[in-house]
């Protein structure tokens, strides 16, 4: 299909949703990257943290009649304490190991996680109403944009901005990234190494959860949202380099818009356009096009 034959409005309306879902990738792989990059662990349970954070808003709304704007702290914060449960209980013992093992077992967790909820949900998926203060839309002119999705942009690249800020440009970051470099040197200064590393990566499963909140409303709330859409998150770590926050942010934006150009262009294409180029920067760059070269 031509692109210059596509009406301005189908577009915009691709971009846009291409956009959102460019803003979950960007939120995922943020809290991957936190978690490589300082504690060294391929987590592959953070598609069902994510998952656990949309079904945690919905059974608070379902069954407590809980809202929105509680949820949206609430899931996070319980979600973050389970990773950091997580944490103690498993991935403490498994640092000084190939990173190969971190990977087997969160794999694992993510599968036990999925079963439990799929036999007690089932895999048809829950609805999840938009909240009231955000329902309706905003005509632009050229487009109709809801304002539910602006939201969900607007909020994902605040928390994103707001993370790597943390981490890149405050003392806490700096002393996070020296505890990953020379962990016996920080502990010598009086900094109890362990919590930290404990707490980051609660902080990261909180992020998952956060994603997974802003989520409820947009897509069906299904045990098996989380493995639909991790391969594509590591895609974008891959990509961006592994362990690079910021690289993992903008590559995971920018994705979600060739995502949602190719579906305009060349639908048949939209699925896979993200591990074509994966393949593409593997060869020409295998740390990513913002990682460190070893």
């Amino acid at each position: 299909m031509n692109p210059f034959d596509i009406p301005l409005q189908a577009l915009l309306g691709q971009l846009l949703i291409g956009l959102v879902n460019g803003s979950f990738y960007a939120m995922l792989s943020l809290g991957l990257a936190v978690i490589f990059g300082l504690l060294g662990i391929i987590n592959f349970a953070h598609g069902a943290l994510y998952m656990m954070g949309a079904f945690g808003a919905w059974i608070l709304m379902d069954k407590f009649g809980i809202g929105y704007w509680y949820a949206i702290v609430i899931v996070p914060i319980a979600i973050g304490v389970l990773g950091i449960v997580i944490e103690r209980l498993f991935l403490k013992h498994l640092y000084k190991l190939d990173p190969l093992y971190g990977l087997l077992l969160t794999f694992g967790l993510a599968l036990i996680a999925e079963g439990i909820f799929r036999d007690r949900y089932g895999v048809s998926g829950q609805s999840y109403n938009v909240p009231e203060s955000l329902q309706g839309a905003t005509d632009l002119g050229f487009m109709i944009l809801p304002n539910y999705r602006a939201w969900v942009v607007l909020a994902s690249l605040g928390t994103c901005l707001g993370t790597w800020f943390v981490i890149e440009r405050t003392r806490l970051g700096a002393t996070l990234r020296a505890a990953t470099e020379n962990p016996h040197m920080v502990q010598a200064f009086g900094i109890n190494v362990p919590i930290m590393v404990t707490l980051t990566y609660g902080a990261g499963a909180a992020l998952a959860a956060l994603a997974g909140v802003l989520a409820a409303p947009v897509i069906q709330v299904t045990p098996l949202m989380g493995s639909n859409i991790i391969i594509v998150v590591f895609a974008v770590v891959v990509i961006g380099g592994m362990g690079s926050i910021l690289g993992s942010v903008l590559t995971g934006l920018a994705l979600g818009l060739i995502e949602g150009l190719t579906r305009v262009v060349y639908p048949e294409a939209s699925n896979i356009v993200v591990f074509v180029i994966m393949a593409i920067v593997l060869v020409l760059r295998p740390a990513g096009l913002f990682g460190k070269e070893a």
